[in-house]
C-alpha cells in the first residue's frame, strides 16, 4: 500500500509566561519529535493518558495547531510549508470529526445547512448537487431525509455525531482525523458509531487517524496502534501484535487498566506491571526515559539515556528492557 501520511520528527511547544523580566521564557514540550506513517486505507490509533500529546500531535499534523518543527507529508507534499490558500484547498482531502457532538454543531442552523457548509465554503458543485449530496450522506450515516430541516437540539448525542460524520464526508476526503469521537456517548451508542466508522472505512476507502484513550475502542476500529507518553511514541505496532504481546511496560499498564479489555486473555500476553505516581512535567522532561520513575523495571541507564524507538518483532518500541 502507498503511504498517505508521513509524519517526521513533529515537534510542538507552547510558550509559557516568564517567571521574571530577565529570565528566559520557558516552553512546554507537548510533542517531542514524533514520527509515524499511515498507509492509504488503514486506520492508525494514537493512545495514551490525558496530557500525553496525542490530540496535539493529530491537530499539528493537519495544521490546526502550529508545529515548531518537523515535516508532515501528505501524498509527498509537506503540509507544514504550504501557503494558506493551498492548505485551504488541501482540506478537501483532510477532515476532522470532533469529540463533543453537543458543542460542535451550530445550534442556530438546520442540520442540512450544517452538513452542506463545507461544500459552500469550498465552492463544490452546484446548489442542486450540494443538496443531493446532503441527502445521500444522510442515508449513508443512518439518518432520514425528513430530518434535514430540524435543528441539532432535536437529535440525540449519537445522531448528532452521525451528522458530524456526514459533514466531514461532504468533500470526499481521503483522511479523517477522529478526535475521541465516541468518548461523550453512552456505551451502546458508542458501538453503533464505531460500526458506522468501520463500515465507511471499507466502503469509501477512507484512512483514519484515530485519537482515543480507550484501547477497547481502538481495537475495534484501527489496524495499527501508536502509544504515546509525555509527547513521544513509546511503542507502535499492528493491532494484533500490540494487543497480543505488548513490549513496553507502559503499554502493558494501559491494557490492564482498560475496562473493556479486562476479561480478555490474549495468547502470549505478558502479565502487566503495576505502576504508580504521575507523569513528569513536560516543561522540564527528564534526561533519560520519561517513564523511568514509574517503571518497576527501570535501571540506571533508563534515567541517564533516552531510549530510541527501534524496530523489534512486528512493531517498534522505545525501551531499554522491552518485555
Amino acid at each position: 500500500m502507498s503511504v498517505l501520511l508521513d509524519v517526521q520528527d513533529l515537534t510542538v511547544r507552547f510558550a509559557l509566561p516568564k517567571p521574571s523580566f530577565f529570565a528566559e521564557r520557558p516552553y512546554l514540550e507537548a510533542v517531542r519529535q514524533v514520527s509515524f506513517r499511515l498507509e492509504a486505507g488503514r486506520a492508525l490509533g494514537i493512545v495514551g493518558e490525558s496530557g500525553s500529546g496525542k490530540t496535539t500531535t493529530a491537530m499539528a499534523a493537519i495544521r490546526l495547531v502550529e508545529a515548531a518543527g518537523g515535516k508532515v507529508l501528505f501524498d509527498g507534499e509537506d503540509l507544514l510549508t504550504l501557503p494558506a490558500e493551498e492548505m485551504r484547498l488541501r482540506r478537501r482531502d483532510v477532515q476532522l470529526i470532533f469529540q463533543d457532538p453537543y458543542s460542535s454543531l451550530n445550534p442556530r442552523a438546520r442540520v442540512a445547512d450544517i452538513v452542506r457548509e463545507p461544500m459552500d465554503l469550498m465552492g463544490i458543485g452546484t446548489k442542486e448537487e450540494r443538496q443531493a449530496r446532503v441527502v445521500e450522506l444522510f442515508r449513508l450515516v443512518g439518518l432520514r431525509p425528513d430530518q434535514l430541516n430540524l435543528f441539532p437540539h432535536k437529535f440525540s448525542g449519537g445522531q448528532r455525531q452521525r451528522i458530524s460524520i456526514a459533514r466531514a464526508l461532504t468533500t470526499n476526503p481521503r483522511l479523517l482525523v477522529c478526535d475521541e469521537p465516541v468518548s461523550a456517548l453512552d456505551v451502546a451508542i458508542q458501538a453503533q458509531i464505531l460500526n458506522l466508522l468501520a463500515k465507511l472505512k471499507t466502503e469509501l476507502g477512507l484512512s483514519y487517524l484515530f485519537i482515543s484513550h480507550d484501547l477497547g475502542v481502538v481495537r475495534h476500529v484501527c489496524d495499527d496502534v501508536a502509544v504515546m507518553y509525555l509527547g513521544k511514541i513509546v511503542e507502535q505496532a499492528p493491532k494484533v501484535a500490540l494487543f497480543e504481546a505488548p513490549q513496553h511496560p507502559y503499554t502493558q499498564a494501559l491494557l490492564s487498566a482498560a475496562p473493556s479489555l479486562a476479561r480478555r486473555k490474549s495468547k502470549g500476553y505478558v502479565r502487566p506491571l503495576k505502576i504508580a505516581g504521575d507523569p513528569p512535567s513536560p516543561i522540564n522532561p527528564p534526561k533519560g526515559c520519561a517513564f523511568a520513575e514509574r517503571c518497576p523495571l527501570a535501571q540506571e541507564v533508563c534515567r541517564a539515556v533516552p531510549p530510541v524507538l527501534e524496530h523489534r518483532g512486528a512493531g517498534a518500541v522505545a525501551c531499554h528492557f522491552p518485555q
